[in-house]
């Protein structure tokens, strides 16, 4: 016959197994949220690192454009530094004045023509998509994030520990309109 500490042992044991499971699956979900912000930080850099390609090769042919080139570039700038609505708010700004560049090229044959410009429009249109390919993850791994941390038990535990809830990656305002392009 099993005695009641025995029982007790057992009931103990079992509840911090379940404890630990409940902390170790917060921990798996906050990782996913940080790996996921990780893969953005990484195709914003290859963007930071096309863009001075492309406009060293748009320069010639755009003279006239010299406004469209110089918002990239201070977007570009601002991209490196600052928190996470920082980084966002200059990858808004980013897309938007690459999608001048491209609809600004469409007025010179010859720029649509070259075979520099052509690749970096591929691979610029290539990490647009993984970047948005990236925002979407990192949303729906926020989501599940901080859906655990609302239901119970997790709920409880979350706040024991000290797990915050994270933003979501989104677009505001002007930067959900259209681009207007004027020559």
């Amino acid at each position: 016959m099993v005695s009641t500490t025995t029982w007790m042992i057992i009931a103990g044991a079992i509840v911090v197994l379940f404890l630990i499971y409940l902390y170790n699956s917060l921990i798996r979900l906050r990782m996913r949220v940080n790996n996921a912000w990780s893969q953005i930080d990484v195709q914003l850099k290859r963007r930071y690192d096309l863009i001075p390609n492309l406009v060293e090769a748009v320069k010639g042919y755009m003279k006239h454009e010299k406004n469209v080139l110089e918002n990239v570039t201070k977007a570009r700038a601002s991209l490196v530094t600052g928190s996470m609505q920082d980084k966002v708010k200059a990858s808004n700004q980013i897309t938007q004045a690459l999608k001048s560049i491209f609809a600004v090229s469409e007025s010179y044959p010859q720029l649509k023509a070259n075979e520099n410009f052509k690749q970096l429009q591929e691979e610029l249109s290539g990490t647009e998509s993984k970047i948005a390919y990236a925002r979407q993850f990192y949303n729906d791994s926020v989501m599940e994030y901080n859906e655990s941390l609302q239901v119970f038990p997790k709920n409880f535990f979350a706040r024991l520990f000290g797990f915050q809830v994270k933003e979501f990656f989104e677009t505001k305002g002007q930067e959900r309109e259209n681009v207007k392009v004027q020559f």
